[in-house]
């Protein structure tokens, strides 16, 4: 009995490990797609999440703003004692010398209403500066954003990269092992020296040493790849491999023309020049009267009920108008116009600043991408005469009229070439999706639309 439980145990346990593992085959054996890496990248983000947030930030302070224009409604409930209670003293004397005029106990209930009429462009210019700041966020965020696609793109063409590269040595490493095993069969029928035999370990231990630090590499890709997707970082990780070349046809002056129109650093920085121009317009505004349309109803008593007394009304109203100016501050509102003029002329600097900046990111990205396009062609041509050259040698060392080092030299050579062709095409992509997001035109909003 003990014999058979102990059975059904081990078992269910064995079905558990294959269902696990066949999981774990299935989930590292669907591909991502790039398109799919990166909805996955944007959902997850924290840092767009942040971004979001600031959005919802700027959206709430236009809001506060707008309630300026708006009248605003006050209530007070104040009691007060007199001792003794207010009295008047007639003059002369007589029995009846001191008249009460009014009560010990005061209870009063006031509302108020307060109508905003002129205040000098201050409230429209403070609702202005909330407005930009919410387009300048929803740039900010769209920049955000683009950050993270390039992040996402250039860490899915690193694993492309990693993995050929891993190809490449792996194939690297069986012809090191075949000339191995043909110049231990030369050596032991005597055709070779035992040099031949050694130089040819000697080169499959490089090999193979290439072929781990390319392995780690390739770890180290999927775990940067799965930080970016915020998923676990050991999690098996599968892309479809679309390193290709297609020729970029864009001259630099419409690509930076592209950024100047795209890019939301600029978009954000020229908002926030904006809102430093609506800040001088605020203080400016302290020049001019403020006035209000003011309102307000009163209930009296002597008791808590404001049912009035006998000396007062229990209830009563008034409408007034309220202007007010502050004449003479020595200075005050001057050298805070002078300070905001100040920062106006830092924002319109700082737009200048971002657009040189940008305009040498486009020089850089787009030299970037024209650069891996010439070694894509260089390193293309160098395979196919590397593979000949290896072929020819490895004939001759056959025929017993090369030398074993001039075939491995010409298989090192290979190999080099190979790597190089790869590392163009994979630096190719990664240049060219950092030349969409100098040019601002990696992500758009529309983007993410079509993904709705």
């Amino acid at each position: 009995m003990k014999q058979s439980i102990r059975a059904g145990i081990i078992t269910s346990v064995f079905l558990m490990l294959i269902i696990v593992r066949s999981a774990w085959a299935q989930e590292a054996g669907v591909p991502l797609t790039l398109e799919q890496s990166i909805d996955i990248a944007l959902k997850q983000s924290v840092i767009i999440q942040s971004a979001r947030e600031g959005v919802a930030v700027s959206e709430a302070r236009k809001k506060e703003a707008f309630t300026g224009f708006l009248p605003k409604l006050s209530t007070t409930y104040n009691y007060t004692h007199n001792d003794p209670a207010p009295y008047l003293k007639q003059l002369p004397p007589s029995p009846f010398s001191y008249l009460t005029i009014g009560t010990q106990d005061n209870y009063t209930w006031s509302l108020d209403a307060r109508q905003p009429l002129f205040t000098g462009g201050r409230l429209e210019a403070n609702y202005d500066i909330s407005r930009l700041g919410v387009d300048a966020s929803k740039h900010e965020e769209i920049g955000t954003v683009q950050d993270i696609v390039l992040e996402v793109r250039r860490s899915y063409f690193t694993i492309i990269k990693a993995e050929r590269l891993v190809g490449v040595a792996k194939q690297s490493v069986e012809q090191f092992i075949a000339q191995k095993d043909l110049a231990k069969n030369f050596y032991e029928v005597g055709l070779v020296p035992r040099n031949d035999y050694l130089q040819a370990e000697v080169r499959l231990a490089d090999g193979t040493q290439s072929l781990v630090r390319s392995e780690n590499r390739l770890e180290e890709a999927h775990a940067r790849f799965n930080t970016i997707l915020r998923r676990p970082i050991s999690t098996p990780v599968a892309v479809v491999d679309i390193l290709d070349y297609k020729p970029y046809g864009k001259a630099f002056d419409e690509c930076l023309e592209a950024a100047m129109n795209n890019r939301p650093e600029i978009q954000a920085s020229a908002l926030k020049a904006e809102q430093a121009g609506k800040k001088v317009k605020v203080v400016e505004s302290e020049f001019y009267p403020s006035v209000n349309l003011v309102g307000s109803y009163q209930r009296y008593g002597d008791t808590a009920d404001l049912n009035g007394s006998a000396f007062k009304n229990p209830d009563n109203w008034t409408v007034m108008a309220v202007a007010s100016w502050d004449l003479w501050e020595w200075g005050r509102t001057k050298y805070a116009r002078d300070a905001s003029v100040s920062q106006e002329k830092q924002a319109v600097n700082t737009l200048t600043n971002v657009k040189d900046q940008v305009s040498l990111e486009v020089k850089n990205a787009w030299l970037a991408v024209k650069e891996a396009e010439k070694l894509i062609a260089v390193t293309q041509t160098s395979i196919e005469q590397a593979e000949e050259n290896y072929r020819i040698n490895q004939e001759r060392y056959r025929e017993q009229v090369s030398r074993m080092t001039d075939v491995l030299d010409a298989l090192t050579l290979l190999t080099f070439a190979r790597a190089s062709y790869s590392n163009a095409l994979s630096d190719y992509q990664i240049a060219l999706a950092a030349l969409e997001r100098a040019m601002g035109v990696i992500w758009r909003p529309a983007d993410a639309a079509l993904q709705q």
